[in-house]
């Protein structure tokens, strides 16, 4: 039996939120304070106030400090931790939150990650809200996270670089790189910081709906200030799952599916377009036939993303055909592995594709020798995968 937590962020997500989630969920507080004295840390208290969002009962939780805002480095933070006498397992999440982040930060201000400096997330409070995260999650024995799709706000957003968009680009860096399913509510406000993203991509295993799974507590973690029509809070889920119950996500890849309904694009575009996101880095990406508004024939674009390359092949879905919107889901995939090995057939190089399950040459290989030996393709194909069986790898 595992212990599994799912987040439910249809507001959003701070790190404040998601531990008050977790001490409402039964995470002792004081256990977790004693935890976080083991950090060399000063200056911070934690004060937990039983709150209303929208009707909603949840727990607020407000890490009060001494001092002003600081700013630590990635390198700084990394060290404290590591020295710190917690639980291994916290630590090592603690580590993959700061990680994700610190590589964000990195590729946004073109810096190598040791020297990245974090301002209000390298603050008393944001790293209290992480690690104290950690260890909520280790006292409530939770072994899997996962979560559903991350609301988003609109508008600005103050910060130590000044004025910056919602959501925030560190926020857009760290949940695109994760993977994670995100939408757009249109509240003038920000309602995922980059603490709660950065506490999502390194904490969680997997994205998609409420796992199957025996609900035992349930936690709501209040934000700070109140929205007309929307309890802002933050939802975690607590339950068991029994051994060879649910999906085994063991060694799985996580893998983003985007799909464009189109029907004013011609076959040739649609053609060129795929020839375009395989050179950007697609997995795959194929065209079916649908019957889409008033009867019109139309196609259905569908391209297989690693996370990493989800922004530049959704522009590129959007400047090749035109379309007005992309939309998203979050798979996970078991690829075999595979190597690539080269055979000669009558003189000419044909590589083949070799895996535990079979041998399959090149088509384009394929094709470029049959065209100068005037053969079939199918012969100069059989004979290249006949030849790699006998050839070491």
């Amino acid at each position: 039996m595992s212990t599994v937590a799912w987040w439910n962020c249809f507001a959003g997500i701070a790190g404040n939120m998601a531990l008050g989630a977790l001490v409402d969920a039964g995470a002792d507080l004081a256990s977790i304070e004693g935890g976080l004295a083991k950090l060399e840390l000063s200056g911070w208290e934690i004060r937990s106030e039983q709150v209303l969002r929208a009707g909603v009962a949840a727990t607020y939780l407000d890490v009060a400090v001494e001092a002003g805002p600081q700013t630590r480095t990635y390198t700084s933070i990394v060290a404290m931790l590591e020295r710190a006498d917690l639980p291994e397992r916290a630590r090592r999440r603690a580590l993959e939150v700061f990680d994700r982040l610190g590589r964000a930060e990195s590729r946004l201000h073109g810096v190598p990650l040791g020297e990245v400096h974090f301002h209000e997330v390298g603050s008393t409070d944001a790293i209290v809200d992480v690690v104290g995260t950690c260890i909520a999650l280790e006292l409530l024995g939770v072994d899997e996270v996962f979560s559903g799709p991350v609301a988003q706000g609109s508008g600005m957003a103050s910060s130590a670089h000044g004025s910056l968009p919602v959501p925030a680009p560190a926020v857009s860096v760290v949940l695109a790189e994760a993977g994670a399913p995100i939408y757009g509510t249109g509240v003038r406000m920000e309602l995922t910081t980059p603490t709660g993203a950065a506490l999502l991509a390194g904490l969680c295993d997997g994205w998609g709906p409420v796992p199957a799974m025996n609900v035992v507590a349930c936690g709501f973690g209040a934000g700070t200030r109140d929205i007309d029509g929307l309890p802002n809070a933050t939802q975690v889920l607590i339950g068991e799952v029994h051994a060879g119950e649910g999906p085994d996500l063991e060694g799985a890849q996580p893998l983003v599916v985007m799909e464009a309904t189109v029907d004013d694009v011609t076959g040739e575009i649609l053609a060129s377009t795929i020839t375009a996101l395989l050179a950007r880095g697609a997995l795959d990406a194929w065209v079916s036939p649908v019957t889409g508004k008033k009867g019109r024939p139309a196609h259905v674009l569908t391209v297989l993303s690693d996370p990493s390359h989800v922004n530049k092949l959704r522009a590129a879905i959007t400047s090749e055909t035109g379309t007005l919107g992309v939309r998203a889901s979050t798979w996970r995939r078991w690829p075999s592995a595979r190597n690539f090995t080269t055979v000669e057939v009558d003189g000419l190089p044909v590589r083949v594709k070799v895996s535990a399950q079979r041998y399959k040459a090149e088509h384009d290989d394929a094709l470029r020798a049959a065209a100068k030996l005037g053969r079939p393709v199918r012969e100069i194909a059989r004979e290249a995968e006949e030849a790699a069986r006998t050839t070491p790898l």
